[in-house]
């Protein structure tokens, strides 16, 4: 379990792929406290620490994942936003985040509104996720407030805190992220649609 509340950015430092799998290696300045199994979240996605090699630890992806997020198109030099999983007892600063990405999303509009990035992302209305007017919403791992809610649509305003340090800094028009949607928003999109 995650807060959407990013820790530091790591650079990918080696990409493997062994079967369906990848093996992603990556550098970052949390490896030293890290340890074998431990859950840590990359853009958003829950990924097992399998190896710790000075600097550098490795988690892999499965097909899954792979199809599901916008893992399948990294590459060696891209930075993620990190997040180690939440420690009970802990202040829930963002909202609660299962590190589970349920599509994916293009940034299709980046402006600059009184001080804040006003970022829009497109996303195909076909999962039956939704979003509503201040509602939760993770992007690559980042606990964000939904403003201009639409149907395959929604814009998040990101402070300059956040802007400088997560990889909003990097996002481009026409770059594709990943989406965890509120899951209490999920269990009752089911209900409704089950007592339809």
């Amino acid at each position: 379990m995650f807060t959407g509340i990013i820790e530091t950015i790591g650079k990918i430092k080696v990409l493997k792929k062994e079967q369906s799998n990848l093996h992603i290696t990556v550098d970052s300045d949390i490896t030293s406290e890290l340890k074998i199994d431990q859950s840590v979240a990359h853009n958003g996605v829950c990924l097992t620490v399998i190896n710790i090699d000075g600097n550098s630890y490795t988690v892999t992806a499965i097909d899954e994942t792979l199809a599901k997020s916008n893992f399948k198109n990294l590459s060696v030099g891209e930075t993620l936003n990190l997040e180690r999983a939440m420690k009970l007892g802990d202040r829930l600063d963002g909202h609660i985040v299962q590190g589970h990405v349920d599509q994916t999303a293009i940034c299709s509009n980046i402006s600059m509104e009184n001080g804040s990035w006003i970022f829009t992302f497109t996303y195909d209305e076909s999962y039956n996720n939704i979003t509503i007017e201040k509602g939760s919403i993770t992007v690559n791992g980042v606990s964000l407030t939904v403003v201009d809610s639409k149907q395959n649509s929604f814009s998040v305003a990101i402070i300059p805190y956040t802007y400088e340090n997560t990889t909003f800094k990097n996002l481009k028009v026409g770059h594709e992220v990943n989406l965890e949607f509120d899951v209490v928003g999920k269990y009752v999109r089911k209900l409704f649609n089950s007592n339809n």
